[in-house]
């Protein structure tokens, strides 16, 4: 396992390409004057029983923004964080209840922009052992993981389409059992297999 968390550190040293929701549609115009918020994810890595595992929320129904999909635990970085990273942190620990002295940071994905406007970071934490998972109900319907080995083989992605304010779009996804991982979430781990292979 050791090799693994060597190979990610690796890995995420190499620098990149940002990335984002319009990758795969070539034919659509990001506005000139738009303004893009920073904001972080945690890509919260742990190890059980020998394997590593990911770990996933599914977003409340009832939320404005993105209801019922996957995403990482993360949002916008507050003017109290002292960066992304630390903004990503902060809403783990918020969200899931994963306490910040148990993550050890390493290191980050290039930028991801979003269709709703975020310049969102990825970044990639080892969770150094079990913790009492807290959802916060009002924003995180489910907690869940996957085998790492999953999302970072390519073979595993798909490119699907659906309408979109009145155009086809396409995305990545990389469903995993009942969940349908999808959208920027689907992208940025798409982003993290390319740099792993």
């Amino acid at each position: 396992m050791s090799d693994l968390i060597s190979s990610i550190r690796s890995a995420l040293g190499e620098g990149g390409d940002p990335s984002s929701d319009f990758d795969l549609n070539s034919d659509f115009t990001k506005p000139a004057d738009r303004v893009l918020r920073p904001a972080g994810v945690l890509a919260p890595v742990i190890i059980r029983n020998g394997v590593a595992e990911l770990i996933l929320t599914k977003r409340s129904s009832a939320l404005k923004h993105h209801p019922g999909q996957i995403a990482f635990p993360g949002g916008k970085q507050d003017e109290n964080d002292a960066d992304v990273v630390a903004a990503a942190l902060r809403e783990a620990r918020e969200e899931i209840g994963l306490p910040t002295d148990l993550v050890e940071v390493l290191g980050t994905l290039p930028s991801h922009e979003t269709v709703t406007g975020f310049q969102v970071t990825p970044v990639i934490g080892l969770v150094r052992e079990e913790f009492t998972l807290v959802p916060e109900r009002g924003e995180v319907e489910e907690v869940f993981r996957v085998p790492l080995s999953h999302v970072l083989n390519a073979e595993n992605f798909c490119i699907q389409s659906r309408r979109w304010r009145g155009e086809m779009r396409s995305y990545f996804a990389v469903p995993y059992g009942p969940y349908y991982i999808w959208g920027a979430t689907a992208r940025m781990l798409r982003a993290w297999t390319d740099k792993m292979n």
